[in-house]
């Protein structure tokens, strides 16, 4: 601090001095204000860098992290390998081998873990050549599935690798039917692992910037603060001045001023307006609906995989309104001798009363209480074969990518508008159907060649043709 600076007051009075008050006052010394500040501005800079190297530490180690990955998923086999082995599985082996169940055959998962390669390659060139050199594992197997005789193939070195790394690589994946399904109340899907894990990386950045925002933030405070102080401190600012530097920011005289009341006002109620018409809008809309199934179903396996036509099992979709759920004599066509042992296949011999080793019915058969995924409302009328027999319409129009699905699930909403845009985005499938060859003709009168006709233009959005 200065030397103290004394002030006297005085009066004068007939030759007389008379001292009326004495004051004392303090000057403060701006240079070691200046000091103090800097003192404090470094001991904030200091910390600051440690922060900075703790994130940087962070980061390091994130991205280490991602290095190990990105080396783990390096030494992954080869894609092409994988690729020409699958082809081969799929062509030669998929008929009665699957690697996490049992189909005809056993279960192939961890097969080189249970005997070793050169094994499994001898057996696969010729397993009656392994049977017959008196093997207690290959006649174990030969005996335990009934003596069924695997083909033998004629591969090359190179396949039998390709083939083996296939399975190998299979094996360390998560069966389809034990894969988490989403089943969304809300319209989502099932999610992938490495999508889950990019989700997971953004969210620790967004995180980290957070932390950088606010720590940011804090220090401007601190600094603005130390200004405030050290301006406050001196002498030669004006009133004026001393004002602008002192100013406070009033957030509630801000929040509750009328313009803010009335803009917020004016917001609540459109937000409230705004999700009580979606809200009616969505009354028995269920996109994404996917109820679990008595017997789990994959239609991923059957469509997709195996690609039965959806006619086999639908019986009625090309001749009646309904596509009707199939009768368990279906599924019997092939499970009567595929994949008897498993848990699911079990659930239907169950409910035919069926058993499987004297393959005979009982009495006491019970129905398959299917749920329902798609349904429309009484008063709406859709008919199944006039969409598909004579429009030509593909099941995945309307119920989405039904062969990628191992939950059905609703694709679309089914609502009365989508079902009008569909009509007036749909060609007529006229071509080899005399019945609209007239209205063919007065289209192409009134419209000319170049617009096709669609079904509106047929008459698709009368509103009796739906309701009635």
């Amino acid at each position: 601090m200065s030397n103290p600076e004394k002030n006297l007051h005085y009066e004068l009075k007939k030759g007389h001095v008379r001292f009326v008050s004495t004051e004392f006052r303090v000057r403060p010394d701006n240079s070691t204000l200046e000091k103090q500040s800097m003192m404090f501005l470094k001991k904030i800079t200091t910390r600051c860098s440690q922060v900075a190297m703790l994130l940087g530490i962070v980061w390091g180690l994130l991205g280490g992290v991602r290095a190990y990955g990105q080396d783990a998923a390096s030494s992954a086999p080869d894609p092409a390998l994988l690729a020409g082995g699958k082809k081969l599985f799929e062509d030669n082996c998929a008929q009665c081998h699957a690697v996490h169940e049992q189909v005809v055959g056993p279960a192939l998962k961890d097969v080189t873990k249970r005997q070793k390669p050169d094994w499994v390659k001898a057996f696969i060139l010729n397993s009656q050549k392994v049977i017959q050199s008196g093997d207690k594992y290959a006649v174990g197997i030969y005996e335990k599935f009934g003596k069924l005789e695997m083909p033998s193939h004629d591969f090359s070195p190179e396949e039998l690798n390709a083939l083996i790394a296939y399975i190998d690589d299979e094996s360390t994946k998560t069966p389809v039917a034990e894969a988490p399904v989403a089943v969304p109340g809300a319209g989502g899907e099932a999610v992938s692992a490495g999508a889950g894990t990019d989700s997971g990386m953004v969210t620790i950045i967004l995180v980290v910037n957070l932390v950088i925002l606010v720590l940011i933030l804090v220090v401007l405070a601190l600094i603005v603060n130390v200004l405030t102080k050290y301006l406050n401190q001196k002498d030669d600012l004006a009133e004026d001045e001393k004002e602008i530097v002192n100013q406070r920011f009033n957030l509630r005289a801000a929040l509750f001023s009328k313009p803010v009341v009335a803009f917020s006002t004016l917001l609540f109620v459109a937000i409230v307006t705004k999700t009580v018409l979606d809200g009616l809008f969505q009354v028995g809309v269920q996109t994404g609906y996917a109820p679990k199934q008595p017997i789990a179903f994959s239609h991923e396996i059957h469509a997709g995989q195996y690609e039965i036509d959806c006619n086999y099992c639908h019986t009625g979709v090309t001749k009646s309104k309904n596509a009707n759920i199939p009768s368990a004599n279906i599924c019997m066509n092939c499970h009567s001798s595929v994949k008897t042992d498993s848990k699911e296949i079990a659930k239907i011999y169950a409910a035919l009363d069926y058993n499987k080793d004297t393959k005979t019915y009982g009495p006491n058969q019970k129905p398959i209480e299917w749920v329902r995924v798609h349904n429309l409302p009484d008063l709406a009328y859709f008919n199944h074969s006039q969409h598909v027999k004579v429009g030509g319409i593909e099941c995945q129009t309307c119920h989405g990518p039904i062969e990628e699905m191992a939950v059905v699930r609703q694709h679309n909403n089914l609502t009365m508008g989508w079902c009008i845009s569909c009509h007036r985005e749909t060609k007529v499938n006229a071509e080899g159907n005399a019945y609209y060859d007239k209205l063919v003709a007065a289209h192409n009168k009134a419209n000319g060649k170049k617009k096709a006709m669609t079904v509106s233009d047929a008459g698709g959005l009368e509103c009796s043709k739906c309701h009635y």
